[in-house]
């Protein structure tokens, strides 16, 4: 029992669980637009989503948040450079756009977690930690596949990634509201601005934003309006259940999984519907 605890903690430490959660959106991106990659790409995702985000939870300079995780940060450590040097692998097999797009969210995760200017990062401005987060996953899991597949066209494709960016802030506000207690005031997160309650209403309405976003699209497949529904119903439960008294995994587990989740209703409903 106490091998399947540390391993389940190893899981969502060395961010396995969050890298599963970015690739199903990826997932859900080659739904929509039916289109397909490389066998490659996946994994390059997946090592890319660890190494990232390893490196802003463990870099020094952005310091420990959680300090329970001293006694294994050796092994994650190890983890996160074996990572690394798959990713330095298939970055080999990705095209030059993608590999120039990664450059550019890259950019931004360093900028996440070293300090850029008078010795702020950017996670620490106020007010600004959520929508870089947004912007990076939107990016990653909407634009990166688009250029990969080479159909980086079309006015559906950026409403995709604008229903992408609301849809990964409103999953961000649990994690929010659960580090409210620990957060400088400093930071300006949406919950010491606004408060919880206003916060969860604040996620309702981009939640129905991004619904009623869908109909700006040129076409609409009732696979993914089934799918925005489900997801959105399930975010929306997720945030509202939200508080500062939640058991740990609430939102690095249950909360993170949601894409993963998303991902596996899509794929059950694109068997019935086609």
């Amino acid at each position: 029992m106490r091998f399947i605890s540390n391993l389940f903690q190893f899981y969502i430490n060395s961010s396995i669980h969050v890298a599963l959660a970015v690739l199903a959106f990826v997932g859900i991106t080659l739904f929509e637009y039916d289109i397909s990659v490389s066998n490659s790409f996946p994994w390059y995702i997946f090592l890319a989503a660890i190494t990232g985000y390893n490196f802003v939870k463990y870099a020094p300079v952005a310091g420990l948040h959680h300090r329970s995780l001293a006694q294994s940060l050796r092994v994650i450590q190890i983890f996160s450079f074996i990572a690394f040097l798959g990713l330095s692998y298939v970055s080999w097999l990705q095209p030059i756009p993608v590999l120039v797009g990664t450059f550019v969210f890259g950019l931004l995760t360093l900028f996440y977690a070293i300090p850029l200017l008078h010795r702020k990062s950017l996670r620490t401005i106020s007010g600004l930690k959520i929508f870089i987060v947004a912007l990076v996953w939107a990016g990653s899991t909407v634009i990166l596949p688009a250029i990969a597949a080479e159909m980086l066209e079309g006015a559906n494709l950026w409403v995709s990634f604008f229903q992408r960016f609301l849809l990964v802030v409103v999953l961000t506000l649990p994690f929010e509201i659960r580090d409210l207690p620990y957060d400088k005031r400093a930071l300006g997160t949406l919950p010491q601005n606004l408060g919880i309650t206003n916060v969860k209403w604040f996620g309702t309405f981009l939640l129905l934003g991004m619904f009623l976003l869908e109909f700006l699209k040129d076409s609409i497949t009732i696979s993914h309006l089934y799918f925005l529904i489900a997801i959105s119903v399930l975010t929306a439960i997720a945030l509202w259940k939200s508080n500062t008294q939640r058991a740990t995994y609430y939102a690095s587990f249950w909360v993170e999984g949601i894409p993963i989740l998303g991902w596996l209703l899509y794929y059950g409903l694109l068997q019935i519907t086609s």
